[in-house]
């Protein structure tokens, strides 16, 4: 059941896409929306290294970028409310400042589904973020995350990417729970298996889905997910890509599968992602 819905306002191409399909979602399942806006006051005040006699100048700096960042938080605000409003979905607006993780990490305890951009957090066209922020927000446990692309589009066809293991079958059963495009066309996709292997798994995904009322069609693609997977979901016309946010561990660190990485560096299409 999807109720309650955290969408972030980021300040960033991306932000009107993630709006407009958390209003659509709010709509289909009776939800509610979160807007929420984070500055980095610290970040904002750090205008790198100051010369000599240059503190004032550093001042007005900090407080240039202060004043536009607060322009345009207000500026996605007004936006995001307007939609809402239109759509007459419910909603409410949470300005925070502070650490975008933390607080990101605090809201998402009582959400179902947090939708944010794929590349860039919190941005307001003054202070550039990591480009592996989403990464960093799964990392630290908010999930399922909807990342949206730069393009906007209906989610009609959406495919699933499963290998058996418990990381891909997470994503594809959170998707299914929450049921949020019932009359999509599934495409489920193993990769890199004989077919003697693939079969017995798309066999009992597909037994999954349909208990969860999708008619999934199933196909087993020979190459691995890293090279394919992309190329592949753009080949058959997916709107969203559901996969898994696998985690290994290499000598102290942490990194992401690189299936994962590769999909939110070069996708072109949303992303459905949980652990």
């Amino acid at each position: 059941m999807l109720k309650r819905i955290l969408v972030a306002l980021s300040g960033t191409p991306f932000t009107p896409i993630a709006v407009r399909q958390g209003v659509e979602l709010a709509q289909k399942h009776g939800a509610y929306l979160t807007g929420v806006t984070v500055v980095d006051i610290e970040r904002l005040k750090d205008v790198g290294p100051v010369p000599i006699g240059g503190a004032s100048v550093a001042k007005n700096l900090a407080e240039h970028r202060m004043a536009v960042t607060q322009e345009r938080v207000e500026k996605e605000i007004a936006g995001f409310e307007k939609a809402c409003r239109d759509a007459s979905v419910p909603y409410v607006v949470d300005r925070e400042r502070g650490d975008a993780f933390e607080l990101l990490l605090g809201l998402w305890r009582y959400h179902d589904l947090t939708i944010i951009g794929l590349r860039g957090l919190f941005e307001y066209g003054v202070v550039q973020n990591p480009d592996d922020y989403v990464i960093k927000l799964i990392r630290r446990g908010v999930r399922p995350i909807i990342a949206v692309s730069s393009e906007d589009r209906e989610v009609n066809r959406v495919l699933v990417a499963y290998d058996g293991s418990p990381h891909s079958a997470m994503p594809m059963k959170r998707f299914a729970q929450l049921h949020l495009w019932p009359d999509a066309t599934v495409r489920l996709v193993c990769f890199g298996f004989e077919d003697e292997v693939a079969t017995p798994l798309l066999i009992d995904a597909t037994a999954y889905l349909r208990a969860h009322g999708y008619e999934p069609e199933a196909q087993s693609m020979p190459g691995g997910a890293k090279p394919g997977l992309l190329a592949h979901a753009q080949e058959w016309g997916a709107d969203l890509v559901v996969m898994g946010s696998t985690f290994r561990s290499r000598i102290r660190k942490i990194v992401m599968g690189p299936t994962t990485q590769e999909a939110l560096m070069h996708a072109g299409m949303p992303l459905f992602l949980s652990q």
